[in-house]
């Protein structure tokens, strides 16, 4: 088999893992590499994603790097032999890798939670949002590919409507609700659609009102996604240039305990619901 010119997010997450185990091993990949009988450069190449893994000498790298806990190195394994072909490979060499890796995360998540001050988080965007949305860049986008980036988003909410759905909790900003990145009536859509899911028994939608004291986290905007095992789970935090994905568990702790903060500041889900309906009888 041929290296990976591309690998996925998820294939570079198995990656760094097992770096990190032989980081904390103590061993130099010449040292993997003589305890496998394989060349440092073939360690390399599993190390950076250009290469897979099979399951016997994923096991056995763990076996030496003295790795004790079966349920990550399972889920390690789970990640080296999957050979899904999911949705969004129709869409390579069309949109650009990260919408592939975002979906791909997804569909391998056990629950995601968001935090958006200034959008409707993309899990619970309408088809007229999102194609606001994706239509403001600047330079523009040539239409046929707004229309792809709209298509893919909307595909993407199979984790929340399949089902098996995924259990989501956002904490939406009032700002996000009210700013109308559609027209009146496109916006008004939009908030009665967020109503309508928020009354599923999977997805929790709480709102942090305008006249909330003492909020200053509105920079907070983040995605956290879980993996078959906390150790595994990722983040997506948008910056200056562009989307980065957190995997090291202790900036995976602080903002799983930011999640908790802002949750805490936000109204409760049903009261979240009145507000919603609120706003939207005002739009």
């Amino acid at each position: 088999m041929g290296l990976r010119r591309e690998p996925t997010a998820r294939q570079v997450r198995l990656a760094t893992e097992l770096r990190r185990l032989r980081e904390a091993a103590g061993l130099k990949a010449r040292e993997a590499a003589a305890l496998l009988g394989v060349s440092s450069t073939q360690i390399n190449q599993i190390e950076y994603g250009h290469s897979g893994v099979s399951e016997k000498r994923l096991r056995s790298l763990a076996a030496h790097y003295a790795c004790m806990d079966d349920a990550f190195i399972d889920a390690l394994v789970a990640m080296a032999t999957d050979r899904t072909r999911g949705w969004w490979e129709e869409y390579r060499g069309h949109l650009p890798s990260a919408f592939l890796d975002l979906a791909e995360l997804e569909h391998h998540a056990t629950y995601r939670a968001d935090v958006e001050c200034l959008h409707i988080p993309g899990l619970l965007q309408t088809e007229e949002y999102a194609r606001a949305v994706f239509a403001y860049r600047v330079p523009a986008l040539p239409e046929g590919d707004v229309e792809l980036r709209v298509r893919h988003r909307m595909q993407r909410r199979v984790i929340i409507e399949r089902p098996e759905p995924v259990p989501y909790e956002t904490v939406i900003h009032e700002a996000a609700l009210r700013i109308r990145t559609g027209d009146r009536a496109a916006a008004r859509a939009q908030l009665a659609h967020v109503l309508d899911l928020s009354e599923a028994d999977h997805i929790s939608v709480r709102v942090i009102p305008f006249d909330r004291d003492g909020f200053a986290g509105a920079w907070n905007t983040m995605t956290l996604t879980g993996g078959a095992v906390p150790k595994l789970d990722s983040a997506q935090r948008d910056g200056p240039e562009g989307t980065a994905l957190v995997d090291s568990e202790s900036q995976l702790g602080a903002l799983r305990t930011l999640f908790r903060k802002l949750e805490a500041e936000s109204l409760d889900p049903e009261r979240s619901r009145d507000y919603i309906n609120r706003l939207a009888k005002e739009m």
